[in-house]
């Protein structure tokens, strides 16, 4: 064997191991990688051929969740095909390092939620003074001069590397990086949707959506999200004096209450901003016509909320018919959802009705569960704590 050093493959698969359990979907990809040894201190990169080159010294200093979040973090460079966005942006040598950090934000703003364990504070949207939730592209654009000098390889930012070596028997090739691409994105759809509902970071949902094109039925979707909402409030039970207990005869002479099950409410938000068109408009009517007859609410009266940048009235309706479409103004979808929360009786779900231009909550809302219909393809980032359905046009 030759003096080149090499890496500890007992670390190695520790820290695989962790990655792979802390994220099922990503374990094809972070065993796809492979790690080889450079010698050159402190670097850690990847390549387009799903090479990972790392500083032997940083395997033996790094704990193992530190080096399978290192993993992880570089497997998101493959998984977005960083580089080949960089190459569309026509990227220069100089502006690499803005463009590392723009891609470092996009990836980190999504894992450090799920409690990564860098070995140094990671790049996120806040250190480069932006709003969370973009894309690399957006955030470049933002930056005007790098402020570190971060290289996390070719596979980044699409330059080429010193340590970059030629292809060989083992590179994935850009075919079968593709397919890599979607079984991981099938992956995290699997688990949005299965055993493991929630747990995937709302930007790799998006990223995974977008990647296969992923269309469902929206109303079938939309039904059952209000429906999941609903349930909770309507499996509620509680005791109630406002009828006697048909118990009450067999203990005449204590008032007993009688069990009671509460109606869920449901309120609905409609976006009357300015970049809302008749065709939009008219859209939004038609799905809260739609939305009272798949659950049954024709009986009852809907709010409904006309909103801009505030609300501008609480509409209970029982048919679209009624509703009167107040605005025209600035966007704010916030406002609307709090002034629902605030309705009483206090609605369990509330369904936005949009186009998606508007700034949302940093946070949920408390006791109720929000439910976005985009009205358009999306155009801005959409919370990661609402249930999103794209509402196609018929």
């Amino acid at each position: 064997m030759s003096g080149r050093p090499q890496i500890d493959l007992q670390r190695l698969a520790a820290a695989r191991f962790w990655a792979a359990t802390r994220f099922p979907y990503l374990a094809s990809a972070v065993f796809a990688t492979r790690l080889l040894p450079i010698d050159r201190r402190g670097v850690v990169a990847v390549d387009e051929a799903w090479r990972v080159f790392i500083d032997p010294e940083l395997v033996r200093e790094w704990r193992a969740d530190q080096l399978g979040s290192v993993l992880v973090h570089h497997v998101g460079h493959l998984l977005r095909d960083h580089a080949g966005r960089a190459r569309s942006l026509g990227l220069r040598n100089e502006d690499a390092n803005r463009w590392t950090m723009a891609a470092d934000a996009e990836i980190n703003d999504d894992l450090t939620a799920a409690e990564l364990s860098f070995p140094a504070p990671p790049v996120l949207p806040s250190t480069i003074g932006c709003e969370a939730g973009r894309f690399a592209e957006e955030y470049f654009r933002s930056i005007e001069t790098a402020r570190s000098e971060c290289d996390c390889g070719s596979g980044c930012d699409g330059t080429p590397k010193p340590w970059d070596r030629p292809p060989d028997r083992g590179t994935v090739r850009p075919e079968a990086a593709n397919l890599l691409r979607c079984q991981v994105a099938a992956e995290v759809l699997k688990c949005c949707r299965g055993l493991m509902p929630g747990t995937v970071p709302a930007g790799l949902r998006r990223w995974a959506e977008e990647l296969l094109g992923a269309r469902v039925d929206w109303r079938r979707v939309l039904a059952a999200e209000i429906r999941r909402g609903v349930a909770a409030v309507a499996g509620a039970v509680d005791y109630s004096y406002r009828r006697p207990s048909r118990r009450a005869s067999a203990v005449p002479d204590v008032v007993m209450p009688t069990m009671q099950r509460p109606v869920p409410e449901v309120a609905v938000v409609v976006d009357t901003s300015g970049s809302m068109n008749e065709t939009l408009l008219g859209r939004a009517l038609s799905e809260i016509d739609g939305l009272m007859r798949s659950l049954g609410l024709a009986q009852r009266r809907l709010p409904v909320l006309p909103c801009d940048a505030a609300v501008h009235a609480v509409q209970k309706v029982t048919s679209a018919r009624q509703v009167e479409l107040l605005g025209g103004g600035g966007t704010n979808m916030g406002e609307g959802i709090e002034a629902a929360r605030r309705l009483r009786p206090a609605p369990s779900v509330v369904v936005v009705l949009t186009d998606g231009l508007t700034p949302w909550p940093p946070e949920p809302p408390s006791r109720v569960q929000v439910i976005v219909g985009l009205l358009r393809e999306r155009s801005m980032p959409t919370p990661g704590w609402a249930r999103v359905v794209q509402i196609e046009a018929v």
